[in-house]
């Protein structure tokens, strides 16, 4: 069998720079947005549009519609991951800066660890694992916390509590994702959930009333700049970058993007952004980034099981 040729270096190098500073600025982007277009719209019009193309794009290259049970896998981690998880990071950055909500939501690979340790039982408490929650637990309660004054003002109290609702629905959306039959195409099964997750924003964006008094026009080119910057960059570009990169590198390389984008963000948001970067925001993303590296490079101890249970679905 013939091994697949190593790509050249520039591609790979090119992949993860998109990864990295093109998710990572999208936060940037979404705060742009927010301030003139309602939340729940704009984050519908970003993933519909994106949605479509990739969906599209698959089917345009032979690759068949996801099956029945496929679909109804796909629609429930639309809802978890699109109108939950992204619709309230949208919701959020209203009133919490930007790169404080990448923060905030670098804390998924937490919650994740530990709906594995105490729901699934399918992952074991070490020391080193406890550390690291623990760790990532103090990383939010520095940055919300108003009873511990670092010089700066904790996050605003909703936002901090939809970002970590949103955090949370992802993370059971991650856990759920190895047990649902879902297309075997990741490009397809993306393209999909986005266009189902956009089309699920659009109908809360009109049950929510945030179609009544809005005027298309009233919305400055800047806006729109930063929502075509959301569709065609952050969601196309550089989403078939990291599906490119996952077929050429391996997972734990290409997994760096968790703790590189916050950093980015949190950079952009104060060179770019005009946001304050105190005391309390430095400490709170080293406490958090740490427990991400922690929790993803520590060897995973399952806890023995019944092996038809282990294989399951």
């Amino acid at each position: 069998m013939q091994a697949t040729p190593r790509p050249h270096r520039w591609k790979t190098l090119l992949a993860f720079a998109i990864i990295y500073f093109v998710w990572g600025s999208t936060f940037l982007a979404i705060r742009v947005g927010v301030h003139e277009v309602p939340p729940l719209l704009l984050a519908g019009m970003r993933f519909f549009a994106a949605g479509i193309v990739l969906y599209a794009w698959v089917r345009a290259t032979g690759i068949a519609s996801p099956s029945r049970r496929a679909w109804l896998s796909v629609i429930l981690l639309a809802a978890l991951i699109f109108l939950v998880d992204y619709g309230l990071v949208f919701w959020a950055e209203q009133r919490v800066p930007s790169g404080v909500t990448a923060v905030m939501l670098a804390t998924i690979p937490v919650f994740t660890a530990l709906a594995e340790i105490l729901i699934l039982r399918t992952q074991r408490l070490t020391f080193r694992l406890g550390c690291a929650l623990l760790v990532g637990l103090a990383g939010v309660a520095v940055l919300v916390s108003r009873s511990v004054s670092l010089g700066d003002a904790p996050i605003e109290r909703s936002g901090a509590i939809a970002l970590l609702v949103g955090a949370l629905s992802w993370s059971v959306a991650s856990v759920l994702n190895r047990k649902l039959s879902l297309p075997q195409s990741k490009i397809m099964n993306s393209g999909a959930q986005m266009l189902v997750g956009g089309i699920l924003l659009l109908l809360a964006a009109a049950i929510f009333g945030e179609f009544n008094g809005f005027h298309w026009r009233s919305v400055s080119s800047r806006a729109w700049l930063a929502l075509a910057y959301l569709i065609v960059a952050g969601s196309i570009i550089a989403f078939t970058a990291y599906v490119w990169l996952i077929h050429h590198e391996s997972p734990t390389k290409v997994g760096t993007y968790a703790y590189v984008n916050p950093v980015i963000a949190v950079v952009l948001g104060y060179f770019l952004g005009g946001e304050a970067l105190g005391v309390r925001t430095i400490l709170g993303t080293i406490l958090v980034l740490v427990s991400v590296v922690l929790i993803t490079t520590t060897p995973k101890k399952e806890i023995a099981t019944d092996a038809s249970i282990k294989e399951g679905i």
